[in-house]
C-alpha cells in the first residue's frame, strides 16, 4: 500500500475495503447493467427515508410510487446545520466533512460517511490508473488554489507531500512566475498535470510564446487532467499541442465526486459506479437521451448525508450507452444559475455570451484570459489580459458577433488589465452580473 493510501487507512477511511467493494460493484454492473444502479438508488433512498429525519421531513409525507415521484433537491435544501441533517447513528466526528467552493453562489458544508469517502478515492484511483497514473505514487503537477491562512496552508502542503503532489501558485500567473513553473518541470519527473483549466491554458500560452513544448522539457509526462472549469475545444488543442501529451477532461463536484471522466478512447464516461446520474426537466421528469436538461445526482453509498436526486446546478446531455454499457456525457454547457438579462427581458446563459467573445478573440491569438461583467441590462465590460490593447477592428468583430448571436444594440466596453482576480479557491469566474443575482434551481 502506498503512503497516500496508508494515511487514508490510518485516518479511518477504509480504502482497502473500498477498493474491494469497487471491484464487486464493477462486476455486478457488468453482469446486471442499468438494473443494478437503479436498485442501489432505491436502496439509498429507502435508507435515508428510514434513518434520516431531516430527509424524511423534506419528503413531506409524499407518496412515492416510482423514482420520478421523489422530489429533486437543491443546494438550498442542503444548507442546514450539519448536526441536523446527518442520518441517525452519525455525528460530526464520525464523518468526512467538506465544503463546496461556492463558485455556484451557494456554498455549503456537506458530509460523507468514511466508507463513502474511501469509495470516492478508490473510484478516482481506478479512473486515473486507466491512463497509467498511480495516485500517491505518480508525481503530480497540481494547478489548484491553496488557502492563504497559515494553518490551512500548512495542512494542504502536508496533504500534497503525502499524495506526492507539487502545487503551483495559480494566484500568480505573471510571466516571472510562469518562468518558475518551467524551471520546476525541467527539474522534476512529473507524470501528469492536474488542475483548473484556465490556469493551465495560461501556462500553455506562455510556453507557446517561448516556442517550448512541455513534454520536451519533462519527458516523463503522460497526461494532463483538466477539471473544475469548462474545457473549450480550442483550449484542448492548445494544451495538447503545447504540452505534447493527451488531455483528459474530468467533471465532478466535491460533494459527490467524479461525475464523468474521459476514457482512453476519448468518451466522457458517466460514473455509474458510485452515483446515479439523470438529466431532468424543470419538473424533475427524466428527459430522453440527447435532450439537454438539468444534471441530477444520487450518491449511492453515502449513508451519512442525503444526496438523492440532487440538482447540482449544471446543464448537460447524455447519449445512449456505449459498447461497455456506460452512459456518455456528450455535452456540458455550464451552470444553470448564471445568466445575462438582456434589455428585452430575455435571459441568456452567460456561457453563450462568453463563447462568442472568446471565439473571436482567440482567433487573434493575443488575449491570454478574459472575463465578462454585465454592468447594466444593456452594457457589458470585457476585461482581458493581453500584451497589447485590442485594435478597433478587433473590437468591432466582437461587437458584430454579439449582435449576430445574442442581440443588437448592446454596449460593449473593453478594459485591458494585468491580472484577472480569482476566487479564494483559485477558480476563474468568467462571468459576473451586477444586474441579476437570482439563482435557478
Amino acid at each position: 500500500m502506498n503512503r497516500f493510501k496508508s494515511v487514508l487507512q490510518l485516518q479511518g477511511f477504509p480504502i482497502q475495503k473500498a477498493e474491494n467493494a469497487l471491484l464487486d460493484i464493477q462486476a455486478k454492473i457488468s453482469k446486471e447493467g442499468y438494473n443494478f444502479t437503479i436498485q442501489k438508488s432505491w436502496d439509498i433512498f429507502n435508507y435515508h427515508k428510514d434513518k434520516n429525519p431531516c430527509y424524511n421531513s423534506f419528503l413531506k409525507n409524499k407518496t412515492i410510487k416510482q423514482w420520478t415521484d421523489i422530489p429533486v433537491m437543491s443546494k438550498n435544501d442542503l444548507q442546514i446545520p450539519l448536526e441536523k441533517i446527518l442520518s441517525n447513528g452519525f455525528s460530526k466526528t464520525q464523518v468526512f466533512v467538506g465544503k463546496t467552493s461556492g463558485s455556484s453562489g451557494h456554498p455549503f458544508v456537506f458530509a460523507k460517511d468514511k466508507f463513502a469517502h474511501a469509495l470516492t478515492w478508490a473510484h478516482i484511483m481506478h479512473l486515473y490508473k486507466q491512463h497509467g497514473i498511480k495516485v500517491g505514487q505518480s508525481l503530480e503537477a497540481r494547478f489548484y488554489g491553496i488557502p492563504k491562512d497559515f494553518k490551512n496552508h500548512q495542512k494542504e502542503r502536508l496533504k500534497d507531500k503525502i499524495a506526492k503532489r507539487s502545487r503551483f501558485d495559480i494566484f500568480d500567473l505573471s510571466n516571472q512566475n510562469l518562468s518558475k513553473f518551467i524551471a520546476a518541470f525541467r527539474k522534476n519527473p512529473f507524470e501528469y498535470l492536474n488542475g483548473y483549466t484556465s490556469s493551465m491554458v495560461m501556462f500553455a500560452k506562455f510556453l507557446k510564446s517561448q516556442n517550448l513544448v512541455l513534454k520536451t522539457i519533462c519527458p516523463s509526462l503522460k497526461i494532463c487532467i483538466t477539471t473544475s472549469e469548462m474545457l473549450f475545444e480550442n483550449d484542448r488543442r492548445l494544451l495538447e499541442d503545447v504540452f505534447g501529451i493527451p488531455v483528459v477532461n474530468e467533471y465532478g463536484a466535491s460533494e459527490v465526486g467524479v461525475i464523468a471522466f474521459e476514457d482512453v478512447a476519448g468518451n466522457w464516461v458517466v460514473n455509474n459506479q458510485t452515483m446515479f446520474v439523470e438529466i431532468v426537466d424543470e419538473k424533475g421528469q427524466v428527459l430522453p437521451y440527447n435532450k439537454e436538461g438539468d444534471l441530477v445526482i444520487t450518491s449511492l453509498y453515502n449513508q451519512a448525508y442525503p444526496m438523492i436526486r440532487y440538482k447540482i446546478g449544471d446543464i448537460g446531455l447524455l447519449s445512449q450507452h456505449n459498447s461497455k454499457g456506460h452512459q456518455v456525457l456528450k455535452k456540458l454547457t455550464g451552470r444553470t444559475n448564471v445568466f445575462a438579462v438582456l434589455p428585452s427581458g430575455k435571459k441568456v446563459p452567460a456561457l453563450a455570451f462568453y463563447y462568442v467573445t472568446k471565439s473571436v478573440i482567440d482567433d487573434k491569438g493575443e488575449v491570454k484570459e478574459l472575463k465578462v461583467v454585465q454592468q447594466t441590462k444593456n452594457s457589458f465590460l470585457i476585461k482581458y489580459v493581453a500584451e497589447t490593447e485590442l485594435l478597433n477592428h478587433q473590437k468591432k468583430s466582437i461587437q458584430s458577433a454579439v449582435e449576430k448571436y445574442l442581440a443588437p444594440g448592446l454596449d460593449l466596453k473593453f478594459e485591458r488589465i494585468d491580472k484577472l482576480q480569482r476566487t479564494k479557491s483559485g477558480k476563474l469566474r468568467q462571468f459576473e452580473s451586477n444586474v441579476c443575482n437570482d439563482y435557478i434551481f
